[in-house]
């Protein structure tokens, strides 16, 4: 019997396959990453992390991420932050601050507790430049809405509590509008000056977090003059730190190892 063997993490619910490819041995297609993410039928997991050797010479390792629903994104805040652990935890890296390449181009990240067999640490990755774009108008003018850039296509949408929000229903509505999809964050400001936000992604649908939608939420915010450069932003799985005080965003939050899997290939 064939069977794939893969490590599952999580960044505040947002959670993830592992797969270690290093020698480029394994053939994944679209069909079994599905059924691997599928949380009746499979493991489980809003994305599929092959990690690989990578084409840059300043990187240590390559990320690919794939969504459930099988198709491929440039980018995962949270995905990457699990997988710095996931290599540090197999011994494929030591070093507590290196880069890994991704479809979005070279990231760097930094572990703050190098306990190489921690199950839970706190890991903080150079999310880049984000591209700010204009002001989008929205049938609701109780709204305010914006496109960032974070290496994928994010809409952020300023309103009411994202608790009272049909996400399930408004997500999809205003991703079919976008030729490629877009991930979309709806956001308020809290009392204490901080984000609340919750999330549809791209490929998978409403998730317990999002690092990059984080982001986004507190460029487009800080943009309107609404948030200070240092912001907690409060998903429904948690809180994640954001660090705009540089030109390029520093995104930092606990990851935690859940289990190794073995999926039996049909």
């Amino acid at each position: 019997m064939k069977s794939l063997e893969l490590d599952k993490y999580h960044g505040l619910g947002n959670d993830f396959l592992i797969l270690r490819d290093l020698e480029n041995q394994f053939s994944v297609d679209t069909e079994l990453i599905k059924r691997a993410c599928d949380r009746h039928k499979g493991i489980g997991a809003d994305g599929f992390i092959i990690v690989s050797q990578p084409q840059s010479n300043q990187a240590l390792v390559a990320m690919k991420l794939i969504n459930a629903d099988g198709s491929e994104a440039e980018m995962s805040g949270n995905g990457i932050r699990c997988l710095t652990h996931f290599v540090l935890m197999q011994g494929i890296v030591s070093s507590e601050q290196f880069k890994i390449e991704t479809g979005a181009g070279l990231r760097e990240v930094r572990i703050h507790n190098q306990d190489p067999m921690s199950p839970i640490m706190e890991v903080a990755v150079d999310m880049g430049i984000a591209e700010i774009g204009p002001d989008q108008p929205q049938p609701d003018t109780t709204r305010r809405a914006r496109s960032i850039d974070m290496g994928n296509p994010h809409l952020v949408l300023f309103g009411p509590d994202p608790d009272i929000v049909d996400v399930e229903t408004m997500g999809p509505q205003i991703e079919a509008v976008h030729k490629n999809g877009v991930n979309i964050e709806f956001v308020t400001v809290t009392d204490q000056g901080e984000l609340k936000i919750r999330v549809w992604e791209r490929g998978v649908g409403e998730t317990m977090a999002c690092g990059t939608g984080s982001a986004a939420a507190a460029v487009a915010t800080r943009s309107w003059g609404l948030i200070q450069e240092q912001v907690l932003v409060h998903n429904p799985g948690g809180t994640l730190h954001v660090d705009l005080s540089n030109r390029k965003i520093i995104l930092t939050g606990p990851t935690e190892y859940i289990c190794k899997a073995e999926l039996y290939i049909q």
